[in-house]
């Protein structure tokens, strides 16, 4: 396979990923009124983790001991991400919530710049999560709780970026599969402690395994795809499509109506988000 090629392929396993995780973030957040955010997190991630253990048989690949520590990182900020990701959603919109959560590929993109043009574009990102953030009250103003909860999201974010592409380039494409078998190793009890409702029941359960199937098994393993293929700069900033995506999911399928000042600081994340992937490409 070309480069070009691998390129191209790299780019449009990112885009399914992103696809695939907002419809299943939009079939979470209809769960987390019945089990809660923490049961939610653990239905999530306790059904991913058994599928690809099925799929891809772990045991058949056990990571280094050279390996272990970076896919160790990379399965806590998995799952410590998606259990402050779930209680972001109880109080604020999906595609606010993702785009809060963009705080961490952003800080990625600054770190990974080598253009001055980079800090435009960055700066221009900056603008528009200011425009959703709570920082006066009005009527269409923000849980500072919520907030709170995605920009922690968007920590771990920016260390799952960092620690699964190491993860990637140590242990190959089983890191994924390591990675979420840590993340549920501790997610699912604590899920399992801080719920007492039905997380395991026959009516939870099939909205369980669309989440887990769409939101993790499926899209996580595309994105290590993409992380051993692309730079660190060009899959953070790819990834800043993800809150037109969440949007878009948010307006279709939980009927969550966005504000025009909302609309245009999502576009001026994205807007700079392609602005610093063509820079990164002139500079490959």
């Amino acid at each position: 396979m070309t480069s070009s090629t691998s390129t191209v392929a790299a780019v449009a396993s990112l885009v399914v990923a992103m696809a695939s995780f907002q419809l299943g973030a939009a079939i979470a957040k209809q769960l987390i009124p019945a089990i809660g955010a923490p049961g939610t997190t653990a239905l999530r991630l306790g059904l991913s983790a058994l599928i690809v253990c099925v799929i891809q048989r772990p045991w058949r690949s056990m990571p280094s001991r050279a390996s272990l520590g970076v896919i160790l990182a990379y399965g806590l900020a998995l799952g410590t991400m998606n259990f402050v990701f779930y209680m972001a959603l109880r109080t604020i919109p999906l595609g606010i919530a993702v785009a809060l959560e963009f705080t961490g590929p952003l800080a990625v993109a600054v770190a990974g710049s080598r253009r001055r043009s980079d800090f435009l574009w960055i700066a221009l990102a900056i603008v528009g999560l200011l425009f959703l953030l709570p920082l006066t009250p009005t009527k269409d103003s923000l849980d500072p709780v919520g907030v709170a909860f995605a920009l922690a999201a968007g920590v771990c974010w920016a260390l799952y970026i960092i620690f699964g592409q190491k993860a990637g380039r140590a242990h190959g494409p089983a890191a994924s599969t390591w990675g979420m078998l840590i993340a549920a190793s501790f997610t699912v009890p604590l899920g399992l402690v801080l719920t007492d409702r039905g997380v395991l029941s026959p009516t939870v359960l099939p909205q369980g395994l669309a989440v887990a199937v769409l939101s993790s098994a499926f899209p996580y393993t595309l994105e290590m795809v993409a992380l051993r293929r692309l730079t660190t700069t060009t899959f953070g900033t790819m990834m800043s499509l993800e809150p037109a995506v969440a949007a878009l999911a948010g307006i279709v399928f939980l009927d969550e109506r966005l504000t025009a000042t909302q609309w245009l600081a999502i576009g001026a994340v994205m807007i700079a988000s392609m602005g610093t992937v063509r820079n990164d490409r002139q500079t490959a």
